[in-house]
């Protein structure tokens, strides 16, 4: 109210402002950071050797199960963000998921590109719909919640707290929805593996080379054959919490 009564000190009242607005839509747009709230970037603690491999946007039932028969051939689990609607779609295929060890975790019910732009209303039943559609489909209610595109919110990390779900995103990634040659995927992910890392990849929305093939499919045989070479067992984000 100081600042309303003198005219003199509006210029700084707006600029403290704008700065205020300035470092929120940063960290908004900034997937990795921890200014709007607890985030998982790495494995918490100290993994010894171990590392997770996580992927968006699925499930996709031409894509899905054959990251599943890759993923059983070298018994590496994965935490896959899946989207409600598409748990919703394609439960069978949901459920294998579970049955062959690895977990589903919340990517929102319907994957809106203006995620970011919602209010608190309209970002928890985003949320809450993906947690009923997944805790009913596969008997297990997800305990990690990842936005979609990594975008948020000051709105967000409350409407988690209430939900009782810890936000993630990774520690890299290779924007396998976008590049279409897969050595450049790879190396994007595979450059200075260590411990401790979060990996991310989509078995949907995933980009194809210029033969056709999903870029995931011709990018995980090698990565896994990296992190196996470099002593580094994958696991999934539920093994690490517990």
């Amino acid at each position: 109210m100081s600042a309303l009564a003198e005219p003199t000190l509006w210029p700084w009242a707006l600029g403290a402002v704008l700065a205020n607005h300035a470092v929120l839509t940063a960290a908004g747009l900034s997937p990795r950071s921890r200014l709007l709230g607890p985030n998982w970037t790495r494995l918490p603690g100290t993994p010894a050797a171990r590392i997770a491999l996580t992927l968006d946007d699925g499930p996709d039932p031409q894509i899905t199960p054959r990251v599943l028969e890759l993923l059983a051939q070298h018994g590496a689990p994965a935490t896959f963000f899946c989207i409600g609607e598409r748990v919703a779609a394609h439960r069978s295929l949901a459920r294998e998921l579970v049955a062959r060890g690895h977990s589903i975790e919340n990517h929102s019910q319907r994957h809106l590109a203006h995620f970011s732009l919602l209010g608190p209303r309209a970002l928890r039943a985003e949320i809450e719909r993906a947690q009923e559609t997944i805790a009913a489909t596969t008997g297990q209610a997800p305990r990690f919640f990842r936005a979609p595109a990594g975008l948020r919110s000051p709105f967000l990390d409350p409407v988690l707290q209430r939900l009782g779900l810890q936000l993630a995103s990774w520690t890299r990634r290779g924007f396998d929805t976008l590049e279409r040659r897969p050595e450049r995927v790879f190396g994007a992910l595979a450059r200075g593996l260590t411990a401790g890392d979060i990996l991310l990849l989509h078995d949907g929305h995933a980009a194809r080379t210029r033969e056709g093939a999903p870029v995931v499919l011709k990018v995980l045989p090698r990565l896994l054959a990296a992190l196996s070479a470099a002593g580094l067992t994958p696991v999934t984000l539920r093994e690490a919490l517990s």
